[in-house]
């Protein structure tokens, strides 16, 4: 008989909520709309950064892992004690499991931590009935689903978005991802850097599923996104969000605002997020004379960044791929600047063609290359015709491909089918 109602599905984040992570909260909330019941389990306690005002529409409970070392020491003993008394074969299998990671790995340290984390989570798993695990990120929390998994004898599955997959070695993913069910990631890039490592009998695995974007956030109407308005109006606004890390690029794009300054181009910039470069980067903009021009003012809740999206004349953001290898898959913000109907300027890194067409959805420049991005957004500042058709082109590429309701609808179909006989 098939199934068709949706299973009850344990999320395990590493931490909820997160600023950062609208394409998480997204996708919940997506799938309790398709009357798919879920519970998080956040490996750590929330932190005090501004929350989403939609985090109140997930109905899904949390359960958290305990903070205080003395409760945790008990809970997350009698956590195991349960989950070993109630199935003794499957938990000396995990437990088996943990052991050999440990003597594989430099960092056994990491491995216990999480198979305690997994105990925990699995006899959460026991008392709310959960019959599959889904981790987001292909680290400590698919550690967690698959050790959990194990002992509960569910099904897991993992979403790897892109640290988290070019920070991780191959042989380790390659294991990660045999022992799932399915593997859900967020750019078709992702999908053909681990084509090339994962034997061939595992690439049915790996679904593409692009981040969503809630468009009922960004109400169409007859007004440019980027109509002045407030202070400054008169001045065109570049507007850039993302954390303050080294990925992102801004101090590229600072450079690049240096440029159009000498240049005696009229504008003003925002940089929205927070992250351990701003003292740094607040040093670069003194540097360069841009105090006037160029304001970081931190953090902020998505209702509030809504509103600079609709005042941004265009948005800008400069990803590059490190030292080490970390990079963006497809920035989130980049979609909703889309979504809003705002030009947008980014570099050519990972995922990020896919999302924007070069010279129909928004322009693309090579990253870390500050004069070509400078001539890029001096292009659309002084191209109104061009930002007119860049707002149109972009709002129907995500009305096409990235609009979270739909994208959900595919997730909700592996979750029903991973639990089918």
């Amino acid at each position: 008989m098939m199934i068709t109602a949706a299973p009850t599905v344990g999320y395990i984040l590493k931490r909820y909520p997160r600023l950062s992570e609208t394409f998480i909260l997204n996708e919940m909330r997506a799938l309790e709309r398709l009357d798919t019941p879920l519970h998080i389990f956040s490996l750590l306690q929330p932190d005090d950064a501004p929350r989403h005002p939609t985090v109140s529409e997930v109905r899904a409970t949390v359960t958290y892992f305990p903070p205080a070392w003395p409760q945790a020491v008990f809970a997350v003993a009698r956590s195991h004690a349960v989950v070993a008394a109630q199935a003794p074969l499957r938990y000396l299998h995990a437990t088996g499991l943990a052991l050999w990671w440990s003597i594989r790995t430099r960092r056994p340290w990491s491995v216990g931590k999480q198979f305690l984390r997994s105990g925990y989570v699995a006899h959460g798993c026991l008392q709310h009935n959960i019959q599959h695990l889904h981790a987001h990120f292909a680290n400590a929390p698919a550690t967690v689903a698959r050790l959990a998994g194990v002992m509960c004898n569910i099904p897991h599955s993992f979403t790897t978005h892109a640290k988290d997959l070019y920070l991780t070695p191959p042989k380790v993913m390659r294991r990660r991802i045999e022992s799932a069910h399915f593997v859900l990631t967020c750019t078709h890039y992702n999908v053909e850097y681990l084509r090339g490592f994962l034997p061939r009998q595992d690439w049915d695995k790996i679904h593409l599923i692009y981040h969503g974007i809630d468009l009922s956030a960004f109400p169409q109407d007859e007004t440019f996104a980027g109509t002045p308005s407030g202070e400054d109006a008169d001045l065109p606004l570049i507007l850039s969000v993302g954390r303050l890390v080294p990925k992102k690029g801004m101090r590229d794009l600072l450079n690049a605002c240096h440029l159009l300054h000498h240049r005696g181009v009229a504008f003003r910039c925002i940089i929205v997020g927070e992250g351990p470069l701003r003292q740094e980067l607040e040093a670069h903009i003194a540097e360069l004379g841009l105090a006037a021009v160029v304001t970081l003012p931190g953090a902020m809740a998505h209702d509030r960044l809504l509103a600079f999206y609709r005042r941004a004349t265009l948005f800008a953001l400069a990803p590059q791929v490190t030292e080490d290898g970390d990079r963006d898959g497809i920035p989130n913000v980049l979609a909703e600047a889309m979504a809003a109907g705002t030009p947008v300027v980014s570099t050519s890194v990972s995922g990020i063609p896919e999302l924007i067409e070069d010279g129909r959805t928004g322009l693309l420049v090579p990253p870390q290359d500050p004069a070509a991005l400078a001539a890029a957004l001096e292009r659309v500042l002084s191209e109104a015709p061009l930002r007119h058709r860049f707002a149109a082109a972009s709002r129907a590429k995500i009305e096409e491909r990235f609009e979270c309701w739909e994208t959900a609808k595919a997730l909700r179909t592996l979750f029903v089918q991973s639990v089918q006989p």
